[in-house]
């Protein structure tokens, strides 16, 4: 495609060739068309199951979108940006945890700090949602889930460090311990 800026084929270049754990698939899903006048994006399902999307597995999910935009913008301070999405239930005693936006935070940085994905102009949210099931007038059961939602300008083109970073996010989010993953490369997806 000679119209594609080849600053934006060589940042999706460097999404090519990863390997992640077992537990994340991955697959790359529409992006978005008016943030940028490029853009490319991927959804991951965390899911533990050795069947695909196996609700009894389920663990997270989470979005990842690059945008460019050769002429810059300036609340990105570059021509660059990565948004991302990350949701996952949690412990229903979480629900009430003053810290849990600060710690699913700390997920995201700690992630983009491990993977030496340089990046700056960080923002974003933390929600959490309780959702309390009633059978009659008698609570049946609470859920909680933890949405991060957050976007940065990475400082080059080369966004490998930032998808690895994702995903261990997301993993993270997902309940699963770093020390033990299992690998699947990129190309059995």
């Amino acid at each position: 495609m000679p119209d594609v800026p080849p600053l934006f084929l060589a940042s999706l270049d460097s999404l090519r060739d990863h390997t992640f754990r077992r537990e994340f698939r991955l697959q790359e899903i529409p992006a978005p068309k008016k943030i940028a006048p490029w853009a490319a994006a991927l959804a991951a399902e965390v899911n533990t199951s050795g069947d695909a999307l196996d609700p009894d597995g389920y663990r997270a999910e989470a979005r990842f979108v690059l945008l460019h935009d050769p002429a810059g913008q300036p609340a990105w301070d570059s021509t660059f940006r990565i948004v991302c999405h990350v949701s996952a239930p949690v412990e229903a005693e979480l629900g009430d945890d003053p810290l849990l936006g600060e710690v699913a935070w700390s997920w995201l940085t700690e992630a983009l700090e491990a993977h030496g994905a340089p990046y700056h102009s960080l923002n974003g949210t933390v929600t959490r949602q309780i959702d309390e099931s009633f059978r009659g007038l008698h609570l049946d059961g609470t859920r909680v889930t933890v949405e991060v939602r957050a976007s940065w300008s990475p400082a080059s083109e080369n966004v490998a460090d930032h998808l690895d970073a994702w995903a261990e996010f997301a993993c993270t989010a997902g309940g699963l311990d770093p020390d033990t993953p299992s690998i699947t490369p990129l190309d059995r997806l």
